[in-house]
């Protein structure tokens, strides 16, 4: 019997074809990608750099290269630039210049400039903890937890410009086009739920940071890599139910359709990554539904659970959501979390070129219980231990004024903190320092690759082994020198 006359496989009693385009009303994706098929999008086929290796299921969970003590990040991104002077690195020299003029190099939005009014921090600063680390009034609740903190005082960047600072923390690169921490992170890991995003990114309610989705992009890496969006506002993932009219038998048959069909074009080709992504996201988002919507109920938590992190309190209520969505999401095996606190434009994040007094009152009244929170919660879980907390912003802020009055700061790529706690890192730490001014860094100077390579290492990821071929490259989140982790913080 010829191939032409053996029985054609049906699907409800109607052809693959017929059952396709008869569902696409339900399931527009089907039909989407038999009309990619058709304009010939499915013909541009990439491969793996050997040319011949097919993707499949990209986000397996994989083994470290080596035993890592993190299994988790949440990035908290203080989008604007928080000024080190005014939170941690204390400067008591600062208060006796407070409105005089001095010689100090600063390079921001407002130019370059060679001397400028001295700006005295606004908040007192006191020692806590049995480190005794300094922090200032603005964070009273972060301060009960410095010693699980490491500080990092020292830390420099390559520009002092929104956009391109805010690619060179996310990617390790000032250009677009690169991939993002926790595309590397799934690259080099996978995830370890198969029915949830590995990398998720939730930002602030007032919009996101400038450029965009290139500051979660996967860059050259195939699109499963690419951070997926929580929303901030309402159910943090909408269109989890199914669609009316429509069992989940049905709906699984219809993946199954689709799958035949692809399988049947990719027959005689290599797969192509952005096809493979896309129904990578089909398959994942019909098993978000029936897993995503626990994950995200917050009602599950305990009244005290809620308070610890300010959700019964309206200034801290929405990153208070966040924070504990992050909890609850690495606890199921999500590898990345970036949260953002700030977003759009001016006093919206923490870019407070104006009156900075009342810009950072806002943002850090906004974030300092709910932060403190996250950090006691996994404590008492037992989950510190393995998950990496990241805090910090694209830059710092300068010591000085930006304009001739106010107490508005420009920008401070030179010299910055960030700190990390858990995930394998001393607590009740400070390494690096800035000068007496806090207008950079002049002690250990730390540039952002170093953080970027601790992370990767703390995961069980050699950061100058970790690389992905493109363009003739290995390319590397650190770059192409070697880099090591700031091994002084390691514990």
């Amino acid at each position: 019997m010829s191939d032409s006359n053996q029985p054609k496989p049906t699907y409800c009693g109607r052809t693959r074809r017929e059952f396709l385009w008869d569902a696409g009303a339900k399931f527009p994706g089907v039909a989407l990608t038999y009309m990619m098929a058709q304009d010939g999008f499915l013909a541009n086929q990439a491969v793996a750099a050997d040319g011949v290796s097919n993707f499949d299921n990209p986000l397996a969970a994989r083994q470290p290269m080596f035993e890592g003590k993190a299994k988790n990040v949440i990035f908290l991104f203080m989008y604007g630039g928080p000024s080190h002077v005014d939170t941690f690195d204390y400067k008591p020299k600062l208060y006796g210049l407070d409105g005089k003029t001095v010689p100090v190099k600063t390079k921001g939005r407002g130019g370059e400039k060679n001397e400028g009014r001295v700006v005295g921090p606004k908040w007192n600063f006191k020692q806590y903890g049995q480190s005794g680390q300094w922090v200032s009034d603005l964070f009273p609740h972060l301060a009960t937890c410095v010693d699980d903190i490491a500080f990092l005082k020292s830390c420099q960047a390559d520009s002092p410009i929104h956009g391109s600072a805010m690619l060179m923390m996310n990617s390790g690169r000032i250009l677009s086009g690169y991939p993002t921490m926790g595309s590397w992170v799934t690259y080099g890991l996978g995830t370890v739920n198969q029915n949830l995003p590995g990398y998720v990114v939730m930002l602030d309610p007032t919009g996101g940071p400038i450029s965009g989705a290139k500051n979660w992009t996967c860059g050259f890496m195939p699109a499963n890599y690419q951070g997926t969006i929580f929303r901030s506002k309402g159910a943090p993932i909408i269109d989890l139910a199914t669609p009316d009219g429509m069992t989940r038998a049905a709906q699984r048959r219809l993946l199954d359709a689709m799958k035949d069909a692809n399988q049947e074009h990719f027959a005689a080709r290599q797969d192509n990554t952005e096809l493979s992504a896309r129904i990578h996201s089909y398959e994942l988002a019909y098993r978000m539904q029936q897993h995503a919507p626990e994950a995200v109920d917050l009602a599950t938590e305990t009244e005290e659970t809620k308070s610890l992190y300010g959700i019964d309190n309206p200034e801290t209520e929405e990153f208070g959501r966040r924070c504990l969505l992050a909890r609850r999401l690495v606890e199921r095996g999500v590898r990345f979390v970036q949260l953002y606190s700030g977003g759009h434009h001016n006093d919206a994040n923490w870019d407070a070129h104006g009156d900075l007094e009342k810009n950072h009152n806002y943002h850090a009244g906004r974030t300092d219980k709910p932060i403190a929170g996250l950090i006691q919660d996994l404590k008492r879980k037992g989950m510190l231990d393995d998950t990496l907390i990241v805090w910090g912003g694209e830059f710092g802020r300068q010591p000085t004024a930006e304009y001739e009055k106010g107490t508005g700061r420009d920008h401070n790529s030179y010299g910055f903190t960030m700190w990390m706690a858990g995930g394998g890192i001393k607590g009740g730490v400070s390494y690096g320092a800035t000068d007496e001014l806090g207008a950079e860094a002049v002690e250990n100077p730390l540039h952002v690759s170093r953080l970027h390579a601790t992370m990767l290492n703390q995961l069980g990821l050699d950061p100058n082994a970790l690389s992905y071929f493109y363009s003739g490259l290995d390319q590397k989140l650190v770059g192409v020198e070697h880099v090591e982790p700031i091994h002084e913080i390691i514990a």
